[in-house]
């Protein structure tokens, strides 16, 4: 199972627990489906999905998990709908003008009518805890559900030290000076794609899409002052991506694998997901070498928030 958008966690301590006691503590928290007033639900389930009988799937110093959210979809839109369809019933019966007031809880009633009837929606989020990296890596383009698995890991296990890794050089300084000298390093090469922004003026922003970078109208803007929020790159002819300049990694995709994905021997879903998690897992640990010793390497941590 290939990442296509990482966010990392730095462990400030050690995990507490074994791999065999993660899988313990996420038992007491699996997922259940939301009950009939229940706006949304969340819980672990098997990586494997219904091929896995297990809530975790270990690989070396690699421990893949992955959480499940329910949630009902009752469109604002439906409600207010309802809503005006009771106000104006209730009005013309009654003779009279309801009122903010009553409007309001006449939407909560209509709310709670709604709610059991709405239909559900399933979305998992993956993440895997590395100790070879002391990382907690999360696959998802969004920071809250990423904090939302993170939320649910530390209340299941009762503590989670993990915290927003900082690096020593600012990655939009560091991804600006590359397209300012037209070339990376650590093993980065640049691609076609970046969004520069005015640090002044945020919302002073250009993005670019295939495109040359190293145009004199790329250098004009830099030369303006504006920085790299995000940039487009290959690392070791074997990772493209999008870097970000808060440390997160969108579009990943690991070049050649879709072939050998294709093309392999695994005669299972479990035993392709095993494959392609040990190839993914050691691949993403020498790219993390070489990611944050682009960036300075990482500050010495200061300590995170367990609970």
């Amino acid at each position: 199972m290939w990442f296509k958008n990482l966010r990392f966690y730095t462990f400030a301590k050690p995990l507490a627990q074994t791999f065999d006691e993660v899988e313990t503590a996420l038992a007491d928290k699996v997922f259940e489906p939301c009950g009939s007033m229940e706006k949304a639900r969340l819980g672990w389930i098997s990586p494997l999905g219904r091929e896995g009988e297990m809530l975790t799937h270990v690989q070396g110093q690699y421990l893949m998990l992955c959480c499940q959210k329910q949630e009902r979809l009752l469109p604002a839109s439906v409600v207010n709908e309802a809503t005006d369809e009771k106000v104006a019933e209730l009005e013309e019966r009654q003779g009279r003008q309801i009122y903010r007031k009553e409007k309001r809880q006449i939407r909560d009633d209509v709310f709670v009518t709604l709610l059991p009837r709405a239909f559900t929606r399933n979305t998992q989020t993956f993440a895997y805890i590395s100790l070879a990296d002391n990382l907690l890596v999360v696959n998802s383009s969004s920071a809250p559900k990423a904090e939302e698995l993170i939320t649910l890991l530390r209340d299941t296990l009762g503590s989670l030290p993990v915290e927003i890794p900082a690096t020593n050089r600012a990655p939009a300084d560091v991804m600006t000076r590359w397209l300012r000298e037209q070339h990376g390093s650590d093993n980065f090469v640049i691609d076609e794609e970046c969004e520069l922004f005015n640090p002044i003026d945020g919302g002073n922003v250009v993005r670019c899409k295939g495109q040359d970078l190293f145009s004199e109208e790329i250098q004009a803007h830099l030369g303006a002052g504006k920085q790299v929020k995000s940039l487009g790159v290959t690392w070791n002819s074997s990772v493209s991506c999008v870097l970000g300049e808060d440390l997160s990694i969108k579009r990943l995709k690991f070049v050649g694998m879709n072939e050998e994905r294709d093309n392999g021997e695994a005669e299972s879903a479990a035993e392709k997901f095993d494959q392609e998690f040990a190839v993914m897992t050691l691949q993403l640990t020498d790219f993390f070498d070489n990611f944050f010793a682009a960036f300075g390497g990482l500050e010495t941590a200061q300590g995170a928030s367990d609970n």
